[in-house]
């Protein structure tokens, strides 16, 4: 499931567009074969554009959703892609579920906004790179628990052209708890979403008050 899987982070740049024609059907009918749904990053070619994009596609080889990254990271993914403007959701075996791409969730105004819009899980194709570990560490069960629901974070490991990947991926659960988590090496994760927690969930969608900033200055 990881952002840009295929061809790779480091070579989407390099890859010219007439040699992703039928990826996406390859990958829908490798869905239909097996029976599994899968979420994976691709780039998304729109004549002499790109973007940094991520599909879904149904046990039964349909694609059901595709989003494309908001919040470009670096002057390299600027100079790359062209940025998306919307936040994808699409329901799936009764579950409402959100799709954004590593940096977009980091900011907690987009994971309120998914909240808002019914979501209760996000799944998250990642390539965070070295030195970021608190974001898989800290910033990822934050967001779960700030607006209860579960995120599923899947990152690239290991060495890649210039950049160390973190692995560390991550799926937390709607209290903030850590349903599973790997270490700095491929490995699979499984985890139920839990439909019932310990301790109380967040109330701060509910709870939350519009207020102005005021300045004092001398």
């Amino acid at each position: 499931m990881q952002e840009l899987f295929l061809p790779g982070y480091v070579a989407t740049g390099a890859v010219p567009p007439d040699e992703w024609s039928g990826v996406a059907g390859k990958l829908a009918e490798a869905c239909r074969n097996h029976g599994v749904a899968l979420a994976i990053g691709l780039p998304e070619y729109s004549g002499d554009q790109v973007y940094n994009s991520a599909y879904v596609f149904s046990s039964q080889g349909a694609e059901i959703a595709r989003t494309r990254k908001v919040q470009l990271f670096g002057p390299d993914e600027n100079a790359l892609f062209l940025p998306g403007n919307r936040l994808a959701t699409f329901d799936y075996l009764g579950t409402r579920i959100g799709l954004v791409i590593c940096y977009d969730i980091e900011f907690p105004e987009h994971v309120r906004a998914l909240k808002r819009a019914g979501v209760a899980v996000i799944l998250v194709p990642t390539a965070n790179m070295m030195p970021f570990t608190y974001v898989n560490d800290l910033l990822v069960p934050a967001r779960a628990a700030e607006n209860a629901l579960t995120i599923a974070y899947a990152n690239y490991c290991g060495p890649e052209g210039p950049l160390v990947f973190t692995g560390r991926s991550v799926i937390a659960g709607p209290d903030g708890s850590v349903l599973a988590k790997a270490v700095e090496a491929p490995q699979m994760l499984v985890a139920d979403v839990p439909t019932e927690v310990s301790i109380p969930l967040s109330t701060q969608i509910e709870d939350l008050r519009t207020v102005e900033v005021s300045y004092s200055g001398s």
